[in-house]
């Protein structure tokens, strides 16, 4: 792990020492405004729960196309299911990204009939996920100057995302142009990424220059997505990150975007404005702002 990417034990949220909250406070605080990027251990989720959503996933993506697309997230109006390799583009500026993923809502889901155990494993990943966003962001309601509970009314009904990804093996030199997922900053509040040991996952730092950030047995790399960093009017940092899959073979990832719900109230927050730093943006629920951000990404409309 990069010395340039901290890690942070957050042990201290099963804990009930209000010191040891408000230290962990200050230690995400800090990752948050200088790059949006940390890892996280000791946080909870079972390390068996963890592997089993591997093995789900590469039982998955290793099924026949035509079996795939059964649950492709073309039939879903709430983009849940199975996206084909090339489907998803950040921006015209980079080719469609080589990978395959399957996404899991809290609902409306797709699931494939011929794997018994992908549901049953893929839903309690989901609640485990669930529950560890939540904690999180009471640290970091208190690193904003919040009440510690300030965020949690906003998940109420969130439609948080959990992604299987699959990024098939690239040649062993990049070109820059072809990427598992070209530059990009996450749209929600938080992503808590579960990585194999293939590497790939590239942190652009403040002069242009992008570094790897290593794979870390038991840890999760999280990082501030855009409407947190809308949120807390640009206090917090949304940073640009991709996926190069130089490891010639592949490469797998399950990611956990901690979204708030549809009617949440997205606007600046009371402590970070002032009259030196007045809101950057209008309010807007993070419904309309999600829509938004799906149909520039997506080349297929949903009703």
């Amino acid at each position: 792990m990069t010395p340039r990417v901290p890690v942070i034990d957050i042990g201290a949220l099963r804990a009930s020492d209000p010191g040891a909250m408000r230290a962990l406070a200050r230690e995400i605080g800090v990752a948050a405004r200088e790059t949006g990027f940390f890892a996280v251990v000791n946080h909870g989720v079972p390390a068996d729960l963890i592997g089993a959503v591997f093995a789900q996933s590469a039982a998955f993506f290793a099924q026949p196309l035509e079996t795939k697309a059964r649950v492709g997230i073309e039939q879903s109006p709430a983009f849940r299911g199975y996206a084909r390799n090339g489907y998803e583009q950040f921006d015209e500026a980079h080719p469609a990204d080589a990978k395959e993923s399957f996404d899991v809502g809290p609902d409306r889901n797709l699931w494939p009939a011929a794997l018994p155990g992908f549901q049953p494993a893929l839903q309690a990943y989901y609640d485990a996920l669930f529950a560890l966003t939540i904690e999180i962001h009471r640290p970091i309601a208190l690193d904003l100057g919040l009440d510690e509970h300030f965020f949690a009314p906003a998940f109420e009904g969130a439609i948080a995302i959990a992604r299987l990804l699959y990024y098939p093996p690239h040649p062993g030199t990049f070109d820059g142009t072809l990427h598992g997922a070209a530059p990009h900053t996450d749209y929600g509040n938080i992503t808590f990424l579960a990585q194999d040991d293939a590497g790939g996952l590239e942190l652009q730092m403040r002069d242009g220059t992008w570094i790897g950030i290593a794979p870390m047995p038991g840890a999760f790399v999280c990082n501030i997505g855009d409407c947190l960093m809308r949120w807390s009017n640009d206090v917090y940092v949304s940073n640009l990150h991709r996926v190069v899959n130089r490891s010639g073979r592949a490469r797998y990832s399950v990611a956990f975007f901690g979204d708030p719900a549809a009617a949440a109230n997205v606007e600046c927050l009371p402590s970070c404005t002032d009259g030196a730093h007045p809101p950057k943006y209008p309010p807007i629920t993070y419904g309309e702002y999600l829509q938004r951000r799906l149909t520039a990404a997506y080349p297929l409309s949903h009703t």
